[in-house]
């Protein structure tokens, strides 16, 4: 039977027999509820997600244990958990690698490069 997007689009007698196989599903599940006392049932459980926020004791538990273990990890030993984690003085680094004389030995073989390709160009241009 071709799928169809709307539910009256279905013939009556395939709507009559889904019914039919509801109830029977309904009466076999009241069945199985009765004998195990109102246990067993089709229906997913579903668990309730934990919303909300973590308190600051508990967010500096959290921090000071990582801190332990990183001070652990670097060999420093145990880190104070009270004192809250200072960052060390950031040492100041030569930006990029080029000498002046590189940058400029770059430059000129750039322009040869581009000069070489305007030659190119002007003489694809005459053929």
């Amino acid at each position: 039977m071709p799928k169809s997007d709307s539910f009256w689009d279905h013939p009556v007698k395939t709507i009559e027999e889904a019914l039919a196989i509801r109830k029977q599903i309904d009466a076999l599940q009241t069945r199985l509820s009765s004998m195990f006392g109102g246990v067993a049932t089709l229906a997913p459980v579903r668990r309730k997600r934990r919303t909300g926020t973590m308190s600051a004791a508990a967010r500096e538990r959290i921090a000071a244990a990582q801190r332990a273990r990183w001070a652990k990890l670097k060999g420093k030993g145990a880190a104070k958990s009270t004192a809250p984690a200072t960052k060390p003085a950031r040492k100041t680094r030569k930006k990029g690698n080029l000498t002046p004389e590189g940058r400029a030995k770059l430059a000129a073989s750039m322009k040869a490069r581009w000069a070489a390709k305007r030659k190119a160009a002007a003489e694809s241009a005459k053929a």
